[in-house]
């Protein structure tokens, strides 16, 4: 039996279209690990980011891989995740974040794949053909650049070019597992950004593809979020938004963002 079938989960809803400053976004779904952590409770949440974001990984270096003064002479919106992973522009995008019990997902790869696969199942019945990469025979160092330039085994692609991009934590019993799912635009940004600048080519022929490419249409932040909701689980509530915010929001200030 599947580890997501082996233990049956109420799960909590949150569906945020509004959109949040970075810091805000990351201390919400940091408030569902520790709630998860601490009460066994389950969480999906869909949400957007306003403004437009660029989030690091939360090992990147980012001080020597990318131009902070090109940043906030940008005045873009940075935050770095309590993920890991490389640098997303979080622009045109749903984004999602699941916490839950690590019992009742198994492995960080079992519950990767899980996932993805609920996400692809999603993706799939608005007509993308959604798949999940192979793994490769060997996995590339975490070298400057966006999340979307590359797939790794398990994560969503189209064609072989990756449409949604995903990072997972784990503490105590719990776990964060939270990505992208790229509606429109690109990742050029992060290119511009680099030390040094990378062409924004680079990004489009190597790696990611969004979902107006792929259906040829533009699509919306509702009919995502419903094809989400539709396949994910039967034991879904829909709760209230967190109002006010948690007090860990001053924990993804600047100085977590640039420590190092």
């Amino acid at each position: 039996m599947p580890a997501s079938e082996s233990q049956t989960l109420t799960w909590q809803l949150l569906v945020d279209p509004a959109g949040r400053p970075g810091a805000e976004n990351m201390a919400l779904d940091q408030a569902l690990l520790d709630a998860a952590d601490r009460t066994g409770a389950s969480f999906l949440r869909l949400y957007r980011w306003s403004p437009s974001c660029l989030s690091f990984g939360r090992n990147e270096p980012a001080l020597t891989r990318y131009d902070r003064a090109a940043i906030e002479r940008l005045g873009l919106d940075v935050v770095r995740r309590p993920t890991g992973g490389r640098a997303v522009w979080h622009d045109a995008e749903v984004t999602y974040a699941v916490a839950a019990p690590v019992e009742a997902f198994g492995s960080l790869r079992e519950s990767y794949c899980e996932i993805h696969r609920r996400l692809a199942r999603a993706l799939q019945s608005l007509g993308v053909p959604a798949d999940l990469a192979p793994n490769p025979e060997s996995r590339a160092p975490l070298h400057t650049g966006s999340c979307f330039a590359d797939a790794v085994g398990g994560e969503v692609v189209v064609r072989g070019r990756k449409l949604v991009g995903s990072a997972q934590v784990r503490q105590g019993l719990a776990f964060l597992q939270h990505g992208s799912i790229l509606l429109d635009g690109s990742q050029d940004i992060v290119g511009a950004i680099s030390r040094p600048p990378t062409a924004a080519s680079s990004f489009r022929v190597r790696g990611s593809i969004t979902l107006r490419e792929a259906l040829g249409r533009t699509v919306a932040f509702e009919e995502v979020a419903q094809a989400i909701v539709s396949v994910w689980d039967d034991q879904l509530t829909v709760t209230a938004h967190y109002r006010p915010l948690p007090p860990v929001t001053a924990a993804f200030g600047s100085d977590w963002t640039w420590r190092r």
